[in-house]
């Protein structure tokens, strides 16, 4: 069947990447983006960073321009929620809407932050930052002076973390694990960022459970196992959970997410998910994965517009993500996991560790390094020279395009 609307629900980064590939494939029937908040498609990543530190505004954040979007009909439904599809008819039926009959539906409705019961009289106090009004609302607390507590050390949170300190924010970060980013980074990686952060005036504090959390008149009180600190205001960084209620009430299967094939279909002919919200086999894994970031929503975006049209082009690369923390780069590539091969400056934080998986190189992460990680790219599976990557006398692009390339590449988990 060659659809000629289609729909998605939720309208973020894989909804609209998907629009666009759709269109630059030829697709000419009516598409729509249905989204609840009041915002077109835009960027999340920017919201930790130059967004709430002046650098950049909500017009830079979007994705498809207005201007874009009329040139190429594409629409966006905002401020708006779609209680289900029906799975035999797609009838994607909306709050309060006339309901809308497409020929394929895409899923794309993100995630939203795991929240904690705060009590008190002064809820206004204690924020999250997962979207752009969350955002919006952050800027004027974050003033030289300003007492910020950041529950949970992930990524975002330390994002957070770093831009205010940067502005002269007092910033204090509660973790109950015992390294920040282990989990994703490896315990020695953690252990560095953290440094980075204390000596750049953060307060992080490590094993630290909140045991008490709630507001009082002017003020957020935050206990963890000693008496209860004050602070100006609080943000909670603990994670998503993904946004499956549409999905379950249209018949879909959801196990924490929804299950999907590599192309990104479900069950149920010419429905699909992408992006934060989808449980997407990988092959590479030999399972089911569902993968948080800017580049995995990209990706399936694009994967899940060819599905639709019939021409598959599964994507089931390496995943691969950044952050920007006082002015460092830090991006991550594959598996990370092991004692890594180092080449450059850790202490100066400009280098790249190459993690292997017996003689193969798995995973790389790099500080200030950014394309080491790109030609790692073109190393992963491969047998490498370990000491070859460790000597900064080597050119990586000579070990990239040696006659290695024409080995039989090996698959590893990534």
């Amino acid at each position: 069947m060659t659809p000629r609307t289609i729909v998605t629900v939720g309208a973020g980064q894989a909804a609209a990447v998907a629009a666009r590939n759709l269109r630059r494939h030829g697709f000419d029937g009516r598409i729509l983006l249905i989204g609840d908040e009041p915002h077109p498609p835009y960027q999340r990543p920017p919201l930790s960073k130059e967004y709430l530190s002046g650098a950049e505004t909500a017009e830079s954040l979007w994705i498809l321009p207005e201007k874009w979007r009329a040139a190429n009909d594409v629409e966006v439904l905002t401020d708006t929620t779609v209680a289900r599809v029906d799975p035999a008819t797609r009838t994607v039926e909306l709050a309060g809407r006339t309901p809308i009959v497409a020929d394929a539906v895409l899923f794309a409705t993100g995630g939203s932050p795991r929240r904690l019961t705060v009590p008190g009289p002064r809820p206004d106090l204690v924020h999250y930052l997962r979207s752009l009004d969350d955002a919006t609302r952050l800027v004027p607390h974050l003033q030289p002076g300003c007492r910020l507590a950041i529950i949970g050390a992930g990524f975002i949170g330390l994002e957070l973390a770093a831009t205010a300190a940067t502005a002269g924010v007092a910033v204090t970060v509660l973790e109950t694990a015992p390294t920040p980013l282990a989990a994703a980074l490896g315990a020695d990686m953690g252990m560095l960022i953290t440094a980075l952060h204390r000596d750049n005036g953060v307060d992080v504090r490590t094993s630290a459970s909140v045991t008490d959390l709630r507001t009082t008149g002017n003020s957020v009180l935050i206990g963890s196992g000693t008496a209860a600190e004050e602070f100006d205001i609080a943000v909670i960084g603990i994670g998503i959970t993904p946004n499956v209620a549409s999905a379950a009430a249209s018949g879909l299967d959801v196990d924490d997410g929804i299950v999907v094939d590599d192309a990104g279909r479900t069950a149920i002919p010419h429905v699909y998910a992408a992006g934060d919200v989808a449980r997407r086999y990988s092959a590479r894994a030999g399972c089911h994965v569902r993968v948080e970031h800017f580049d995995n929503a990209s990706r399936q975006g694009v994967a899940v517009a060819g599905a639709m049209l019939g021409r598959d082009a599964v994507n089931d690369d390496p995943h691969w993500f950044w952050s920007d923390q006082f002015g460092r780069n830090i991006q991550s590539l594959g598996t990370i996991r092991g004692t890594p091969v180092l080449r450059g400056d850790r202490d100066g934080l400009d280098f790249t560790a190459f993690y292997f998986d017996g003689p193969v190189l798995c995973g790389a992460l790099s500080i200030e390094r950014g394309e080491d990680i790109s030609i790692a790219r073109e190393l992963l599976g491969r047998h490498v020279e370990p000491t070859a990557l460790g000597d900064e006398d080597v050119d990586l692009w000579d070990l990239a395009y040696s006659d290695q390339e024409n080995e039989e590449h090996t698959e590893v988990t990534a």
